[in-house]
């Protein structure tokens, strides 16, 4: 009896080693059909939207240039057109699937040489909000996985945290409504009641979505002149 006993708890321990094994390989392989899940929507989101994002990020550009460059400056409007011309170059980026680190520090090195060149101790002001378009068009590019710094082109979809990518990328577009409003502000600007006559949402509704959208910089939000 106590040879059938042994044998029997000798069994059950090589049982639970077996569905121990089979619930590791179970969780690898969900953990890799997730990866491919996100890589897989993250080429189509490239492939797809990437003129989208590219466009929105010059709009926004000339927005804020606008709004928070020096305005009691002869060299204004000469700055502008020059600081547009950079920001809209660097977003041609977005839609070439992958960029270099070479590329990018060339970027940095040209604003660091403009800066020099300036006149002024005050073209910091408007220096500072180039730098800052420019690093968030970056941030778009690694986000998309488009620019991964100091890493292989091999590797670029699957160092992107999966977190990241769905939270600021696939969610925001995920929605239907969401992307309607993505795709009609993509070729104009529209206020608060354009979109709400589009979608059909009211107030909290509506600006539900909007802020889903803004949060993420898919979207800019103007107060005096509507949503772009």
């Amino acid at each position: 009896m106590g040879t059938t006993l042994s044998s029997s708890l000798t069994e059950i321990r090589e049982l639970k080693k077996e569905v121990t094994g089979l619930r590791m390989d179970l969780k690898r392989f969900i953990e890799h059909a997730n990866q491919q899940h996100v890589q897989t929507a993250l080429t189509d989101l490239k492939q797809n939207y990437a003129g989208l994002f590219a466009n929105d990020q010059v709009e926004t550009a000339k927005s804020e240039l606008s709004a928070n460059m020096v305005t009691d400056c002869g060299m204004r409007d000469k700055c502008y057109g020059v600081f547009l011309d950079f920001l809209q170059n660097t977003s041609k980026h977005i839609k070439d699937g992958q960029v270099s680190e070479e590329i990018i520090q060339s970027y940095r090195d040209l604003l660091k040489n403009m800066r020099e060149a300036g006149p002024f101790d005050r073209c910091d002001t408007c220096f500072s909000q180039v730098y800052r378009l420019f690093e968030k068009q970056v941030d778009l590019m690694q986000s998309l996985g488009i620019y991964a710094e100091n890493s292989s082109t091999d590797d670029i979809i699957t160092d992107i945290p999966e977190e990241t990518a769905v939270k600021d990328l696939l969610e925001p577009v995920a929605n239907v409504l969401r992307f309607q409003i993505l795709k009609s502000l993509a070729a104009q600007t529209l206020t608060f009641s354009d979109l709400s006559s589009m979608t059909g949402l009211r107030g909290g509704n509506l600006l539900y979505h909007i802020k889903k959208l803004t949060y993420t910089g898919m979207i800019l939000q103007r107060h005096e002149r509507g949503i772009m």
